[in-house]
């Protein structure tokens, strides 16, 4: 799809570029909106130590050049980038060495969740981490059963969570199947979140839920500050702007690389 041109004039809209440069420039752009945003290196797993290596480098050469430019901006990871299908412990040691550069920018990492098979052993390295540094937000999946355990369990931590509805193939013993009891999920721990929890992030574009936080927010007089929304760069951009002339802040996933 990348290599088709034109499929690359489709995808040109939702990736900010190839290159480093090109996401700082979409950020900066953003910034000049009021919209934070979130630097994702397209890929996921690795097939080598040496490959993780060069992963966690991208990401520390993303960090340092955000900080030099004062962009409000920060990096979002997997974790099998990292190295997580080889070693755990390599994996946190290249991890925890990107959360201390985030920390000492004054920012944190966002831990992104991948399938269910993760699960486990990310919120196991996002606990040491949070309790380490406290610069890691984890994100969680609504259309997994466990999520409700999970989100309490991190509001009891002091853990920032990004929560988001779920996008992997997981099997009916462990997910939700239907978008109907996917989205009532989503909603029970979004309101648990902005009840219990600490800077929570809303990732979605279903302007239903938005509305909903919206109006909980308003009910529950949850200040505009202590939250935000996340959303997909190049998506719903008209609800984007809504919620930035609302007063709330909002932060952009800005994919950039090639897959």
């Amino acid at each position: 799809m990348e290599t088709w041109p034109v499929a690359r004039k489709f995808t040109k809209r939702f990736v900010a570029g190839e290159t480093l440069g090109e996401a700082l420039a979409v950020c900066a752009s953003l910034q000049g909106q009021g919209i934070l945003a979130t630097l994702d290196h397209l890929g996921e797993s690795v097939t080598s130590l040496a490959q993780a290596e060069q992963s966690c480098a991208s990401y520390m050469d993303a960090l340092a050049t955000i900080y030099e430019r004062k962009l409000p901006a920060t990096v979002s990871i997997k974790l099998t980038q990292f190295g997580l299908d080889f070693s755990e412990e390599f994996c946190l040691h290249n991890v925890r060495r990107l959360v201390a550069q985030a920390k000492k920018n004054g920012d944190c990492v966002e831990i992104d969740m991948e399938s269910s098979a993760y699960t486990d052993r990310t919120l196991r390295m996002v606990s040491q981490l949070a309790g380490e540094t406290g610069a890691v937000r984890s994100v969680i999946q609504a259309y997994l059963f466990r999520s409700a355990a999970d989100v309490e369990r991190l509001n009891q931590l002091r853990i920032p969570v990004r929560l988001v509805k779920g996008a992997y193939d997981e099997p009916p013993s462990v997910a939700y199947a239907s978008k109907r009891d996917v989205d009532g999920n989503y909603v029970t721990l979004m309101k648990a979140l902005l009840d219990e929890g600490v800077n929570p992030a809303i990732g979605t574009h279903d302007q239903t839920i938005v509305g909903e936080a919206f109006r909980y927010a308003r009910e529950r007089r949850i200040a505009a500050n202590q939250f935000e929304f996340q959303m997909l760069y190049g998506i719903s951009r008209e609800l984007q702007k809504r919620i930035v002339d609302l007063g709330y802040r909002l932060r952009l996933y800005v994919p950039y690389g090639i897959e």
